[in-house]
């Protein structure tokens, strides 16, 4: 066996190991494609993460959102694997606070709204992102 061979046997195995532990990697072959590996997305194509992704739990809807949107709620990824790859996105593109004061997915709950995926997400979107300028607007 060549080396090149060993190490791409010893990466595939290692990989089907990390897969079965991490959501991380969960993230990586079913998000990063659209998403890139940093969360930053494309401008004005596939919306940015870092920063963002949490502030929909603080409104109506902004749980549900993040499970129904068409990547999410059809992705290979079973209940219980798409609640933990949800829960690490909001970890690890936050913000911070959202992020401390997150209620985990439930694969229960995932399995309900993913059977429902957005037909308008972009609608859906700007609803939500109203919601959430609404709310952290200075009060006069």
């Amino acid at each position: 066996m060549s080396r090149f061979s060993t190490l791409a046997a010893f990466a595939c195995l290692f990989a089907a190991t990390a897969r079965a532990e991490d959501p991380r990697v969960d993230y990586m072959l079913q998000c990063q494609g659209c998403h890139l590996a940093d969360g930053s997305g494309a401008p004005g194509a596939v919306p940015d993460l870092r920063g963002s992704l949490g502030r929909f739990l603080a409104v109506p809807g902004g749980r549900e959102y993040l499970v129904r949107v068409p990547g999410a709620a059809q992705s290979a990824l079973t209940d219980q694997r798409l609640a933990a790859v949800l829960d690490w996105m909001i970890r690890e593109f936050g913000p911070e606070e959202a992020a401390a004061d997150l209620e985990p997915y439930r694969a229960e709950e995932v399995a309900g709204w993913r059977a429902k995926p957005y037909a308008e997400v972009q609608t859906v979107r700007r609803e939500l992102l109203s919601r959430i300028d609404a709310r952290s607007a200075p009060s006069r």
